[in-house]
């Protein structure tokens, strides 16, 4: 994967250069300018410069009949610093990246500008405005003195000290207003002459070398961590079997069934039609084994606990018309011990009272072979059992530490039910030499050939089936 990036990043630095780029800088002046600025005023600009408004005055400008929404696509901002602005643009040639370059430059510039005296005249307006209302008020207040100047009472004399003084508050104002007009006005040609283009446009050089240098160093670096990603995952994937193949020869033993995960809600209803019929052909296998076998089975789970609880319950209702059923619960989790019990349900027992059920009763034991099971807990389920096993749940390593402990406990594996199998998986499940376990031995005729019709001397080393009792072997 290092090797494949490093080719293509070359590849990609001949076969798809960048285009031809133009840059300019323009050093903007603002009004509200501080030294403390965190570059709030400058982004605002990039974003200006990223609109239809400015795309469309430098395409006037230009004479281009191009839309405003593409031609934004072909060019952008950066903010340098808090007053400079850099403005990339690119075109089919270096000429047309250069004109754009200094089209945008002067529409930006021509907006900004305009931005400012308008912002300056409106601001001049608003206090002429308010200077003006105060002349006529003063008007008012000349008027009102020069009525009751011949006035000399006590009330008189203090009505016109109030007005002197209005009179000289609103002259005040009115001064103030006047300067702060002039201010405002006054401020503009400098922010105006600040703004400016700084670095004409120019073509930017782009080197084939260095382009492909950078290229091939960042894909060696991106397929690097992608291979080590990949056989990362493969590593871990390829070590939990998935097919039904690898699960049977791991755990020694074949494939009788599949099941979907039993959910916690209700499934669409083709999928519980089809849920519902395989269940029903693994109870009815699973109950005439039962019923054939002198020897109590279990069922083991491994990742798939709620599956093997439904199982075991199904089983147990098959086999209530033969008798009494119990089903001895070994499961870790709750799956069994706090259900609601329904109407026929059979007995459920702990697995610390296995040893108090009747021999006469029909014995259904359900637990785990997960990592943390209790081995030699597994002999009083069943002294045969059949495995519960969710596909890619467990690895290679542990089915083949479930195999070697059962085997240990002489707890042979007569199947193995596959919950969550692969859809995709057309591989075979079953092992032709384990015929002295499995459940389809135990149906074989003595006289059978294997399906030959050649005599056992002739027959091929995989059609031999190995004797089932010794009057057989005889």
């Amino acid at each position: 994967m290092a090797l494949l990036g490093l080719l293509v990043g070359a590849a990609l630095a001949v076969l798809m250069p960048p285009p031809p780029t133009a840059v300019t800088k323009v050093l903007v002046a603002h009004q509200e300018d501080q030294p403390n600025d965190p570059g709030t005023l400058i982004r605002t600009d990039v974003a200006l410069l990223q609109t239809t408004r400015i795309a469309d005055k430098a395409l006037r400008a230009l004479k281009s009949p191009e839309k405003p929404e593409d031609f934004m696509e072909d060019y952008g901002g950066t903010g340098l610093t808090n007053n400079l602005l850099q403005i990339n643009a690119t075109g089919d040639s270096d000429a047309e990246a250069v004109a754009r370059a200094k089209a945008l430059a002067d529409a930006f510039v021509a907006d900004h500008v305009r931005r400012i005296q308008e912002a300056a005249d409106a601001e001049a307006k608003t206090l002429l405005g308010q200077r003006d209302r105060m002349r006529n008020e003063l008007a008012e207040v000349n008027k009102a003195i020069e009525a009751g100047s011949p006035q000399s009472s006590p009330e008189g004399s203090a009505n016109l000290e109030s007005l002197f003084a209005r009179r000289a508050e609103l002259t005040s104002r009115i001064a103030d207003f006047d300067q702060r007009a002039a201010e405002a006005r006054t401020g503009t040609p400098r922010l105006i002459t600040g703004t400016q283009i700084v670095d004409a446009p120019r073509a930017v050089r782009h080197s084939l070398p260095r382009t492909a240098a950078t290229n091939t160093a960042i894909g060696l670096v991106l397929g690097l961590v992608l291979g080590l990603a990949v056989a990362a995952v493969g590593t871990v994937v390829a070590d939990r079997p998935v097919l039904r193949r690898e699960i049977a020869a791991n755990l020694g033993a074949s494939v009788i069934a599949e099941l979907r995960r039993t959910p916690r809600w209700s499934a669409r209803l083709w999928q519980r039609r089809r849920t519902r019929a395989a269940r029903a052909r693994l109870t009815t296998s699973l109950a005439r084994t039962v019923r054939g076998s002198a020897e109590p089975v279990s069922l083991l789970e491994l990742g798939c606990a709620r599956s093997a609880s439904v199982i075991a319950l199904d089983l147990a209702r098959a086999l209530t018309a033969d008798g009494p059923v119990v089903i001895i619960d070994g499961l870790p989790g709750p799956q069994l011990a706090n259900r609601r019990p329904k109407p026929g349900d059979p007995t459920v027992v702990s697995g610390e009272l296995a040893a108090a059920v009747s021999h006469e009763e029909h014995r259904i034991g359900v637990g785990s072979v997960a990592p943390g099971a209790a081995w030699t807990d597994l002999q009083y389920l069943g002294t045969q059992t059949v495995l519960v096993v969710r596909a890619g749940h467990g690895s290679a390593a542990w089915l083949h530490t479930v195999a070697r402990q059962l085997a240990d406990q002489r707890i042979p594996v007569i199947g193995v039910v596959l919950i969550d199998p692969d859809p995709r998986d057309r591989t075979d499940g079953t092992l032709w030499d384990g015929l002295h376990t499995a459940l389809r031995g135990r149906s074989e005729r003595p006289a059978r050939q294997n399906g030959t019709g050649l005599p056992r001397t002739e027959q091929p080393s995989w059609a031999v089936r190995v004797p089932d009792t010794d009057q057989e072997a005889r």
